[in-house]
């Protein structure tokens, strides 16, 4: 099964070790070097309130989306998913806008 997590880059040690821990050791909020792969393409969509990011990456596992939302306030929320899965969700969104 394909898992993108496991070309995440390992991270180096905290510059200062007073840094409260994060993803990777790192402090939350500082963006950190999260590398998922290689990114081979992006679009970004500005809606009302939100931001949206698909990513086309590819790591030695395959190639993979990564869908990120980020709200006004900033939050952010990630998925991702296989590309060999991309129809699935393509047509979940056809029968989702049927129905609008």
């Amino acid at each position: 099964m394909f898992d993108p997590m496991s070309d995440l880059v390992p991270p180096s040690p905290a510059p200062d070790a007073t840094a409260a821990p994060g993803f990777g050791g790192r402090a939350h909020g500082g963006g950190g070097n999260r590398e998922y792969g290689k990114e081979l393409h992006s679009i970004t969509i500005h809606a009302k309130q939100r931001t949206f990011y698909i990513d086309l990456k590819e790591s030695s596992n395959g190639k993979f989306f990564k869908v990120s939302e980020k709200s006004r306030g900033g939050r952010k929320t990630t998925i991702m998913f296989d590309a060999e899965d991309l129809e699935a969700f393509l047509n979940a969104l056809q029968e989702m806008k049927s129905k609008l």
